[in-house]
């Protein structure tokens, strides 16, 4: 059966890379996120470094994940220009040991593209709102390495 999209799983081909002794990330963030939620307009900091120097930004969002993708992109950008071009198209989350309540992992899985390529990543923590910075961190970074290919 002929499928109507190619998704590529960026995290398995990420973690490929990062097995390597020769990979070096395209950027670092410097600590982690700062979100402040008060459930109308979320804010986001985050501060980023890459080897052209670092980048202090803040951004809001109509949610907190929104929020976090408005302040990578904002950041990121303004090296990599092709960020600009990146589109999240799907966002998608689920529990894992639903017994462990509140305390639950929760998987986030979020699927990008630039208008052309599809790809998606999967990022696991206690907490919902790393889940999405990790998963999202990942799939700008994975548009970075695309582009230099």
């Amino acid at each position: 059966m002929k499928r109507l999209l190619n998704i590529c799983d960026a995290t398995k081909e990420l973690n490929i890379l990062r097995s390597l002794e020769s990979y070096k990330s395209p950027f670092k963030v410097v600590g982690t996120y700062r979100l402040i939620d008060d459930g109308l307009r979320p804010e986001a900091t985050v501060i980023i470094k890459t080897d052209s120097g670092e980048m202090h930004e803040a951004s809001t969002g109509v949610g907190p994940v929104d929020a976090l993708a408005n302040v990578l992109k904002k950041s990121l950008s303004s090296i990599f220009p092709v960020i600009q071009g990146v589109k999240l198209v799907d966002f998608s989350s689920r529990i894992h040991d639903a017994k462990s309540g509140t305390s639950a992992k929760v998987e986030v899985s979020i699927v990008f593209t630039d208008g052309e390529e599809i790809w998606s990543v999967v990022a696991i923590s206690a907490n919902i709102n790393m889940a999405s910075f990790i998963a999202l961190l990942d799939g700008f970074e994975y548009a970075i390495l695309s582009e230099k290919r």
